[in-house]
């Protein structure tokens, strides 16, 4: 029963659909909880470090309820997407609802489309690979499948990663400079993927093309079935799911950097280029991506079996209370600044 514990990531969708139902100044409680009431649940329960090993790791790495839960999100997201953008084409909203519902489908978005496409992303089996990839669709977000697999786990934590923050570099500045690298590198990188194949860019085999194609139908359907206003508001939506995703970027590797080696290599990816956080809530909020460190060392892990390392840099507060930090720069420059190796310091120099 006590697995159970990972249906807490669908109150956000729950609470989601309660604004979308109810309307008025209902709209706004997907915000209110994901930015003010899980933060603060974060500082009052206590930091599990706990690792799950022998018989028990084999047990929780076979049980297949841990798929079911990140299957069930591409109903939940796809079914509220869908409903959102029905209610927003028949019926009149205030601007302060209209505001409450995109931002509110941007977190449903980028935490249980996203996150969880993340995680099926890195799965052995094409099926669930095909699962994540449609979960970035209603994102427009598609080319991060790419980028992240094929640029970001292996430049993460150098200069040459646009995922990785620099260190004094702010959330904001942050966004636009990754948003436009990755998508960038997406195309660089599926050149390379073609090239080892001995296929050219103009190639059916082209993912990028076909990346591009599915999420302009999409956004025609949506023009067709509802109009041009709410073809709007879900690129609206896309646009705070993905720079949700961004902002989880940012706190995720802020201001660590890998040695180069004399062969002018990077050292390899160890736990203490990402920032961990064992922080309860953000953990089962969003499965386990908060154990940042123990995904890098070995991305195919599946999230109810990743790990805490005693040498991985510690986050003073959950992933979301992080998130809410980093919307003030100084602040946040003021509390991890100093936690970030002087040795990394001067390598960002």
């Amino acid at each position: 029963m006590k697995d159970l514990k990972y249906l807490t990531a669908f109150t956000i969708p729950i609470f989601a659909f309660i604004g979308i139902y109810f309307k008025g100044y209902w709209t706004v409680i997907t915000p209110v909880y994901a930015f003010m009431l899980i933060p603060v649940m974060e500082l009052l329960l206590p930091v599990n470090t706990t690792n799950f090993e022998g018989e028990e790791r084999e047990t929780r790495l076979k049980n297949k309820l841990f798929d079911w839960l990140l299957y069930l999100n591409i109903p939940i997201v796809f079914g509220l997407f869908y409903t959102s953008l029905y209610e927003l084409a028949t019926t009149s909203y205030e601007t302060y609802e209209l505001v409450g519902i995109i931002v509110s489908m941007g977190i449903v978005l980028g935490t249980n489309g996203i996150n969880v496409a993340h995680e099926l992303g890195h799965r052995a089996k094409s099926y669930e690979r095909i699962l994540g990839k449609l979960l970035l669709l209603p994102s427009l977000y598609m080319h991060f499948y790419i980028e992240h697999n094929y640029g970001h786990h292996l430049n993460a934590a150098t200069k040459e990663d646009p995922a990785t923050a620099k260190y004094n570099q702010s959330v904001y500045s942050f966004w636009f400079t990754s948003v436009t690298r990755q998508y960038m590198n997406a195309w660089v990188i599926q050149k390379k993927l073609l090239g080892t194949e001995k296929r050219g860019i103009f190639s059916l085999y082209n993912d990028m093309f076909w990346y591009t194609l599915i999420q302009l139908i999409h956004l025609i359907f949506i023009f067709f079935l509802f109009g041009a206003s709410v073809s709007g508001y879900a690129i609206l939506m896309a646009l705070v799911g993905f720079l949700l995703l961004e902002t989880v970027n940012y706190i995720e590797h802020y201001g660590l950097l890998r040695k180069k080696l004399p062969s002018g290599r990077y050292e390899r990816v160890r736990e203490v280029h990402s920032w961990n956080s064992n922080h309860v809530m953000g953990r089962i909020i969003l499965y386990e991506l908060t154990r940042h460190s123990d995904h890098h060392f070995k991305s195919s892990k599946k999230y109810q079996i990743l790990d805490y390392h005693d040498s991985s840099p510690q986050m003073p507060f959950g992933y979301p209370t992080s998130m809410v930090l980093s919307f003030l720069p100084p602040l946040w420059f003021r509390i991890m600044n100093p936690r970030i190796p002087d040795e990394m310091k001067t390598s960002s120099l």
